[in-house]
């Protein structure tokens, strides 16, 4: 399969949308690390959001507070999450076990 060759137009926009996705994920995790949206309904935000579910977990988890690398990579390693899983990527019962342990922030 080869690459297809784009325009001029249709690079300038999918660079813009790539643009306008990582700004989107950079806001989110802000919104995060400030304690304006909590865990919880920031996981079924980011699930239900094609840009946003593209994050990679162990950056939503270190955008919490009090959470740095280390942390992050304990709980994912309990967690059975692989290091380079995206949150729309999660099964189930990792979704559940990440709403068990942070909840309540």
């Amino acid at each position: 399969m080869t690459i297809p060759r784009l325009s001029a137009q249709e690079l300038a926009n999918a660079r813009q949308a790539a643009t306008a996705a990582r700004r989107k994920r950079a806001d989110f995790k802000q919104q995060i690390r400030s304690g304006q949206l909590a865990f919880t309904p920031a996981l079924e935000q980011a699930g239900a959001d094609a840009a946003l579910s593209q994050l990679r977990v162990t950056d939503l988890l270190k955008a919490l507070p009090r959470v740095g690398e280390r942390k992050a990579a304990n709980i994912m390693e309990s967690l059975n999450i692989a290091p380079n899983r995206r949150i729309r990527g999660l099964g189930r019962l990792q979704i559940e076990g990440l709403k068990a342990e942070f909840g309540e922030r």
